[in-house]
């Protein structure tokens, strides 16, 4: 195998890791935090890997005085929307399924693609692909069947499942928002630089947050079993499968790293059925095709058009 086809093995193997680590935290781990604020428990999952990046980054906080004024603007809003605002929208919508419908809250957040590509339209005038419409609301419609399937929405009954879909569907746009405003940190900032302090800007936020929800007393609720599944998070899908996820994505090219990107949600569906006998009903199963064959023809094509 010649190099340049090593480093493409390695690269998706990367992104296929980081995917797969997503996907377990999404069925397996953070919704074993149930018993603990949301606020809270997005402030903890930030501040713990922050604060084991700065064992291995302290000389990050060299290049703060050669931040611009607009670099920092730019990480507050990245940090505010995707980690603090779209995280929390996650974790609401994990927390309000209460394990029963968990690969559909994942699976629903893959729909971030359509709402970055539609900001990047708006905020960087980057132009749309010519079929990004018609993919756009195929993914939408197949959201909707994922979650409701031939049935009409019904809020009034109780169920939390359309409520979760919300969410993490508020999620998708907090995390889009945060994938287009992304493009203007790493303009002048290495993806170390901008992550180390991304999760900073975010563990002041929701400190802030937690604050003045006066959720502070949470450390005491805390259980072992909580610190065990907050350490894991900190460890693996928290910081160290963002490093990896760029570790590959720096290796291949845009359009493998999409196709690699799939992990995510395949996982979830494969962990939801190891950990919580979950199955997808036959529409779920053609609605989940059909979903991520268009998000797979919106990256590529938004991808194209950005590159």
């Amino acid at each position: 195998m010649t190099k340049s086809g090593k480093s493409l093995v390695i690269g998706s193997v990367a992104i296929c890791i980081s995917a797969s680590l997503w996907g377990l935290d999404g069925i397996a781990l953070t919704p074993r935090l149930y018993n603990l604020n949301i606020n809270f428990v997005v402030f903890i999952l930030h501040a713990l890997p922050f604060l084991l990046m700065n064992f291995f980054f302290f000389r990050e906080y060299r290049k703060l005085k050669d931040f611009s004024s607009k670099d920092l603007l730019f990480l507050f809003l990245v940090s505010l929307a995707g980690g603090a605002l779209g995280t929390m929208s996650i974790v609401k919508a994990l927390f309000l399924v209460e394990f029963k419908e968990l690969s559909v809250v994942v699976l629903l957040q893959k729909l971030q693609p359509v709402f970055a590509i539609i900001l990047a339209a708006i905020l960087l005038k980057e132009r749309l692909s010519k079929n990004f419409a018609l993919w756009a609301v195929i993914a939408i419609v197949a959201g909707y069947f994922l979650t409701f399937g031939f049935t009409l929405p019904d809020l009034n009954t109780g169920e939390k499942t359309g409520m979760a879909a919300l969410y993490s569907l508020l999620a998708a746009f907090f995390f889009g928002s945060a994938t287009v405003l992304g493009k203007g940190v790493l303009r002048n900032l290495s993806f170390t630089t901008a992550t180390f302090f991304r999760y900073g800007f975010t563990t002041i936020i929701m400190f802030i947050f937690v604050l003045f929800s006066g959720k502070l007393g949470e450390f005491a609720s805390i259980t072992p079993q909580n610190w065990q599944i907050i350490l894991i998070i900190s460890i693996t899908v928290g910081s160290g499968a963002i490093f990896l996820y760029y570790y590959g994505l720096n290796k291949v090219p845009a359009m493998l790293a999409s196709i690699c990107e799939l992990c995510f949600p395949l996982s979830a569906i494969l962990f939801d059925y190891l950990f919580h006998q979950k199955i997808l009903s036959p529409v779920q199963w053609v609605s989940v095709l059909v979903m991520l064959l268009a998000i797979v023809r919106i990256n590529l094509a938004g991808r194209k058009e950005i590159n």
